[in-house]
Parts: C-alpha cells; sequence; structure tokens
C-alpha cells in the first residue's frame, strides 16, 4: 500500500507537483486539498470544483481521497462514541470522541495498527504491532469523524490511541502539519497532544518538528517498577527519560501533562506518591491520574474511588498539580487502555 495514493495525507505542495504531473494547473491540488481538509469531501466524486476528466484521471491512477473507512459505530451510555475504522488492507484501527463539560468533544487518536510495547495494563498492548499507521489513516480518523457526526463539535485531539505516536515520528509530525494547516482543520497547537511511553529519540524530534502538547505515560515513579510494568522502561531508562523532558521545549504556561494509571497495590501507596513528588520537582508539569480500567485477562483490579482520591490529596499537599481522569466509555472498551481493534 502506498501513502501517496490516499490524497488526504498529501500536503498541499504534494498535491499541487501531482496536479501539474497529471496536466492541470498546480491552484487544482490547492483546490483538492482543501475540499478534502475544509469541506470534508468524502470521496473524489464529491470534489466537484474539480474536471472531471482531472478526477477520473486520478482514479485511474489509483488515487483516493481517504486511506481508511468507518466500519462500526459504538456508542456509550455516557454519549462517548468509539469508531472502528477498517484500512484499505483490512485492519481495523479504533478512535474514540469522548464529551467533554462543555459539549464538546475530544478524539482519541490512534498512530499504529496494535502496539510493540506491551505494557502491563494496556489491552492494545495484548495484540502486538502489526504496522505503522500513514499521515492519511491518522488523518482520516478526525476528518471522517467530522463528516459522521456533525453535531459532535471536536475541539481536541489526544494521540493517546493504539499505538506507540513516537515510533511512528514521520507520519505522526506529517499529519500534525496537515491538522495545522490554515487551509485544513487550523487545529492550534495548544489543541493537540501527542502521548509517549518515554520513547526518548521521539521525544527530542518532535520538540525539534512541531509545536504540541506533550504527554508522557509514566505510570511509576522508579525505574524498577517502570521496567515491570513497561518493558519500553529498559530500553530508555527513567533518567533518561528525565533528562530528555527537561530540554523538552516548552511555551510560557504550558505543562507536559504525565499520566498516571493507578494499579491497586502496586503503583498506588503514599511511598509511591512522595517519590513521584520528587521525581517531578524540577519539570514544568502536571499529573493526570488515571484509575486503571480493567480488560479481559488484566491481572489488575480497579482501585477504589476513595484509594484514588487519597493518592490526589498527597500530590497536592506538595503543591503537585494533579487530576484525575474520570474515563469514560468503559461499557464500550473505549476508556483508556482498552483499545484493541482487529482485523476486518
Amino acid at each position: 500500500m502506498e501513502q501517496s495514493k490516499h490524497l488526504s495525507g498529501m500536503l498541499p505542495e504534494e498535491l499541487e507537483a501531482l496536479a501539474l504531473r497529471l496536466g492541470e494547473k498546480p491552484y487544482r491540488g490547492r483546490q483538492l486539498f482543501e475540499q478534502i481538509h475544509a469541506r470534508l469531501a468524502g470521496s473524489l466524486d464529491d470534489v466537484t470544483v474539480l474536471p472531471g476528466a482531472f478526477r477520473k484521471r486520478l482514479a485511474d491512477e489509483g488515487f483516493s481521497a481517504h486511506g481508511l473507512s468507518i466500519s462500526q459505530v459504538l456508542e456509550s451510555t455516557d454519549t462517548t462514541i468509539k469508531m472502528g475504522l477498517s484500512t484499505v488492507d483490512g485492519l481495523v484501527v479504533e478512535s474514540v470522541l469522548i464529551p467533554m463539560e462543555t459539549g464538546a468533544f475530544t478524539q482519541c487518536m490512534s498512530s499504529q495498527a496494535g502496539c510493540a510495547l506491551a505494557c502491563e495494563f494496556c489491552m492494545t498492548g495484548t495484540l502486538g504491532w502489526t504496522r505503522n499507521l500513514t499521515a492519511a489513516e491518522i488523518v482520516d480518523q478526525h476528518l471522517l469523524a467530522l463528516a459522521r457526526f456533525p453535531d459532535r463539535p471536536v475541539k481536541n485531539l489526544v494521540f493517546m490511541g493504539m499505538g506507540e505516536p513516537l515510533l511512528n515520528v514521520d507520519e505522526v509530525v506529517k499529519a500534525i502539519r496537515l491538522l495545522q494547516h490554515e487551509k485544513a482543520r487550523s487545529l492550534s497547537p495548544r489543541r493537540i497532544t501527542v502521548s509517549t511511553a518515554g520513547i526518548v529519540p521521539g521525544i527530542r524530534r518532535l520538540g525539534q518538528e512541531v509545536d504540541c502538547q506533550l504527554a508522557v505515560s509514566l505510570n511509576a515513579p522508579t525505574q524498577e517498577l517502570r521496567a515491570e510494568l513497561m518493558p519500553v522502561s529498559r530500553r530508555y531508562p527513567l533518567d533518561e527519560l528525565m533528562a530528555a523532558l527537561k530540554e523538552f521545549p516548552l511555551l510560557p504556561r504550558r505543562r507536559i501533562t504525565f499520566e498516571y494509571v493507578l494499579l491497586p497495590g502496586v503503583n498506588d501507596s503514599p511511598a509511591h506518591a512522595r517519590d513521584l513528588v520528587r521525581l517531578l520537582s524540577h519539570i514544568r508539569c502536571k499529573v493526570n491520574l488515571i484509575p486503571f480500567n480493567p480488560f479481559p485477562g488484566s491481572r489488575f483490579g480497579r482501585p477504589s474511588d476513595e484509594s484514588v482520591d487519597r493518592f490526589l490529596e498527597l500530590l497536592s499537599a506538595k503543591q503537585m498539580m494533579a487530576t484525575i481522569r474520570r474515563s469514560r466509555g468503559a461499557d464500550i472498551l473505549a476508556a483508556c487502555g482498552q483499545l484493541a481493534g482487529k482485523k476486518g
């Protein structure tokens, strides 16, 4: 499968060059870009501003507007929506629309089919890794959601779905550039968050190549415990990760978010809270506490609300900015750590 055959993954200059190669003026490429990204054209047939002959040449060469199609939609009792999206080679990836108190939605985006990191607390990690998603397949999750659910305004994108974004950094960076383009969705850098399990080279590249928010899936305050829960920490130890984060470029008033999945009896004691405060004391940050969401086959249980509140209080008492993420969509396996798209 060639990424270049999916037009939603091409920047305006790439589409201009394509139009020129096919005998059209470059501005036809810009029109194509705006129709797909701003007008949400679902197929080449919908791009009626282009000459029919040009659209036919594109189709004859195997080009299509998108690289994904919606194959399944599940809606939770709390109005969370989980989409199953099929690739042209028969894989299914998942993306979730999460309601916010404002009435708008945050969309959880996937960057890979499956995941190779095998974190103990994540259902996606049980699948193994199949392949990286292309920029088109990443962008399409958002474009198709906007077209399918016009009454669900998506204001924020979080790369916290299936896969490790920074093991697919080329395509993720390109997708962010497409989503931020002024002739496309024109999303503010403050509205896009990339979450990583701690891929140090990818963190450095992200900070150099694109402007967005950074979140780190931490889940343990010590190297020993983190390596037990997250095998990636053996390759990129905690001290190397923290050094890279201290160098990450942060604009004024921005913070790095640390995600901390609370696992009862594993990482939620007062000692763990104290160690966490000590570890993060020199980084401008906030902590997002996530009560573990059980899934079939998991060895962990869900922590009690009392234990979660106690951990939050311990952090707050040390002036650590912290919040609790009350997960949505657990009844349709759409909550954090529960995504597990399968081959269709």
